[in-house]
């Protein structure tokens, strides 16, 4: 991606700011429902004493800290560092942007509701298409960023609930 691709791409947006507004609002709405869905199945599967509560627990857990600590030592600079941008979704962060850590945890969140409860995960796997697709347009991740976001979060979801 090149600064020209993203004000390329973007320029829809900025030309109208009730665009550039949906996008924000779906960038936050996408984010906070997908960490409210997942304590609620926490829960129900505590409440419903279901045996599958620890790897529902633990995949995206583990998974999570191990994203998080790869994206500390790799440190990968962010569109609006690299390309010189201004981002729709605007962060003080610097670094860290690969892989995406929002995809990443759509992404096996996802995995944890296929394995319980299907026709939700089906759901929030298109969210997290979605969800790369806003970071992209945000300005704040590579397109190579949320497809390793992506890519992570199903691998740990295959190892953590079909495999292991």
């Amino acid at each position: 991606m090149t600064a020209q691709d993203y004000n390329r791409w973007t320029k829809p947006l900025r030309n109208h700011p009730a665009l550039t507004n949906a996008l924000l609002l779906s960038n936050s709405v996408a984010t906070k429902l997908v960490y409210i869905l997942y304590p609620i199945l926490l829960v129900w599967l505590l409440y419903r004493q279901e045996m599958s509560f620890w790897r529902v627990l633990l995949t995206p857990a583990i998974s999570f800290l191990l994203v998080s600590i790869f994206r500390h030592y790799y440190n990968a600079p962010r569109p609006y560092e690299q390309l010189n941008i201004q981002p729709l979704i605007h962060k003080d962060t610097t670094g860290h942007s690969f892989p995406s850590r929002h995809v990443f945890s759509v992404s096996v969140i996802s995995c944890a509701f296929l394995y319980t409860i299907p026709w939700i995960g089906v759901v929030l796997l298109v969210l997290s298409v979605f969800m790369a697709m806003i970071r992209v347009l945000g300005g704040v991740h590579f397109p190579v960023d949320v497809l390793a976001g992506f890519l992570c979060g199903m691998i740990s979801g295959l190892i953590g609930f079909v495999l292991l």
